[in-house]
């Protein structure tokens, strides 16, 4: 920089500046050299160093470098580097002006300091995008989205400190130390991310709830997919398309319903309760035993000597079920009374379906209650109807 700074007044020597006007020429000029020194570094790096880095890690057989060395962060990276060449070639040239010296040097350890916090910042999110190859999120997985969202709320207070001691001309060791005092304070402030915090780490580590599973929250009007589990929300994506947020300390005091179960288990549970008219219990005709051992899913010695036409139902439809190709037979099926009650006498069908998703299951179901419903008067069952 002495070499730039000789040859600047030897040039303006022969000029007919003098005094302060030359003085203030000669420190425009050595200002604008190192700012565009900075600029072209910062075009070196964005033009030939991102793209050389980038050709380089999707050369590599490893996936990891695609993340920890994506354009982001490189570009993120990359707006440090000018500020460095102004930290080092700049105070030399105010050498002889103490306050704008320390004035540049200060606005100069900021703007590192906040550029390096957003390098951490993307670094940190860069990691986020190792759980996100799909729709799912295990419990390991979850733990690395909440441990960095606790890195970058680290990362923002440690800047912010030192930013402040930047300012102050103190240690941020000194600042550090005085935060003993303020603690409740700092409590108040991070109080929905530390009790976001715990929450998650009691959600993840009892692997209650996880990204893609389907829950249901009645109290907050959730019933959908998660989408995302930060520190302070569990956005739940309802199948209406609305967004609904649910704090995670919310999932820990109250309960809910996972179906991840479910979707794992060979089939989804099917109850539905018919309430039958009293007075259309009766004992079975021969024309309907006829009818019933002529279709072969009843044997005529079960229907030996008086049966009432409940107890045929019954059987019929627990092999009618059996028969079906959309019934997990190897899970229970079955049809049961349940206590009587002034509507008539309910009777519960009970199974599983092999269609767990929603459309699918819904049109199976509905298909065999219709069935259901149909299949009452061939056995002189009706159902009760408040007139």
């Amino acid at each position: 920089m002495n070499e730039i700074t000789k040859y600047i007044e030897q040039l303006l020597a022969s000029t007919s500046l003098t005094g302060g006007w030359l003085s203030f020429v000669t420190l425009s000029m050595l200002f604008a050299t190192v700012a565009l020194i900075a600029w072209f570094v910062y075009l070196l790096c964005i033009k030939i160093v991102s793209p050389l880095a980038a050709r380089i890690t999707s050369h590599t057989d490893v996936v990891w470098d695609d993340y920890l060395f994506n354009p982001q962060i490189i570009r993120a990276a990359c707006n440090i580097v000018p500020a460095i060449i102004v930290w080092m070639l700049m105070p030399p040239i105010f050498s002889d002006h103490p306050i704008i010296q320390s004035l540049i040097l200060k606005a100069t350890a900021i703007y590192i300091t906040i550029a390096t916090m957003r390098l951490a910042t993307t670094f940190i999110s860069s990691l986020k995008l190792f759980d996100n190859d799909n729709d799912k999120r295990s419990a390991t997985q979850q733990y690395l989205h909440s441990f960095c969202g606790v890195l970058k709320i680290i990362v923002l207070f440690l800047g912010v400190i030192i930013i402040i001691s930047i300012i102050i001309d103190r240690s941020p060791l000194t600042l550090l130390a005085g935060l003993g005092a303020t603690s409740a304070v700092l409590m108040l402030v991070f109080k929905d991310s530390i009790t976001g915090l715990v929450a998650g780490i009691r959600l993840t580590s009892n692997n209650m709830v996880r990204k893609g599973d389907w829950i249901t929250v009645s109290k907050a009007g959730a019933n959908g997919t998660v989408e995302d589990i930060t520190l302070s929300t569990v956005k739940v994506r309802n199948f209406d398309n609305t967004i609904v947020t649910v704090p995670p300390q919310k999932l820990i005091e109250d309960s809910f319903q996972n179906w991840h179960g479910m979707e794992e288990s060979s089939g989804r549970r099917v109850t539905r309760t018919i309430y039958l008219d009293f007075r259309s219990i009766t004992v079975a005709s021969d024309e309907l035993k006829k009818a019933l051992a002529a279709e072969g899913l009843m044997k005529p010695e079960e229907m030996n000597g008086d049966v009432i036409n409940l107890t045929l139902f019954r059987r019929y439809m627990e092999r009618w079920l059996e028969q079906r190709d959309d019934v997990v037979t190897s899970a229970t099926y079955l049809m049961h009374l349940l206590d009587p009650t002034a509507n008539g006498l309910p009777i519960e069908i009970y199974f599983f379906l092999k269609q767990k998703e929603w459309k699918a299951y819904e049109h199976h179901l509905a298909e065999i209650m219709e069935w259901t419903y149909a299949l009452l008067p061939k056995f002189g069952l009706k159902i009760y109807q408040r007139i």
